[in-house]
């Protein structure tokens, strides 16, 4: 078992990385590559909760752009997250790793509810816990749900996977000088809007002072970080 710097590490996926080129749906063969990334880190002895988002396929915020019932456009926004939930549930088992989909919303038939304690016996047994449905009310962002879950399961960290290797000072796909930080803090962040995460997940991390890891999703850049390489970007408590 590596020697790991993030033990029990909680991991934010855009709902949008499931679908790959497509931009819509799920590309099982993206999952099974997203997977095998998770799967290098609980080869090292991490345990793992996952948050995914819904944006593959329906966001509540451009369903209430459209005219739609802001709540109404949440709810259904919560409902594909179990979807993807699901889908990364089924190929995480298909590479060995014992998983449970707990949802914020009930529906016994397809996973479990989510009740704290028995996320956190999930985790003690080495199971992945992946947390669906939000926070299970309206006007929350997955990005606020995983801050929230990550408290609650009492994670050493939150890693956000992204497309990028990391926090930009400008738009690195639009500017060749933009300069990406090693380390900032919860304040600088905000003051910035570099837009990692909404003001209330940002808000949540920051008082609990949980440091927020964002990364590359590909090339093993998770597994890296939790063994404390340095890489991508760490939001954190001044030093």
């Amino acid at each position: 078992m590596a020697n790991l710097k993030y033990k029990r590490i909680l991991v934010k996926l855009s709902g949008e990385a499931l679908a790959g080129s497509k931009g819509v749906g799920i590309d099982p063969e993206i999952v099974a590559d997203i997977c095998k990334e998770l799967s290098l880190v609980l080869q090292m002895g991490a345990e793992m909760a996952l948050v995914i988002g819904g944006g593959n396929i329906f966001r509540g915020l451009s369903g209430s752009a459209q005219g739609m019932e802001r709540s109404s456009a949440d709810y259904m926004g919560m409902l594909a997250t179990v979807l993807n939930a699901l889908a990364v549930q089924d190929m995480l088992e298909k590479q060995g790793h014992p998983t449970r989909v707990l949802s914020a919303i009930t529906m016994q038939e397809v996973c479990e509810p989510f009740i704290r304690r028995r996320a956190l016996r999930h985790l003690d047994l080495g199971r992945v816990v992946i947390c669906a449905a939000g926070t299970g009310n309206p006007y929350f962002t997955t990005d606020t749900t995983a801050a929230l879950r990550g408290m609650e399961l009492k994670c050493d960290a939150i890693i956000k996977a992204t497309k990028v290797d990391g926090i930009y000072d400008k738009d690195p796909q639009k500017y060749a000088d933009a300069v990406r930080y090693t380390q900032i803090s919860y304040d600088d962040a905000l003051r910035l809007r570099l837009g990692v995460m909404d003001a209330t997940a940002f808000a949540l991390v920051r008082d609990n002072h949980v440091p927020l890891l964002v990364c590359r999703m590909f090339g093993g850049d998770i597994a890296k970080l939790v063994q404390g390489d340095s890489v991508g970007t760490i939001v954190c408590d001044p030093i």
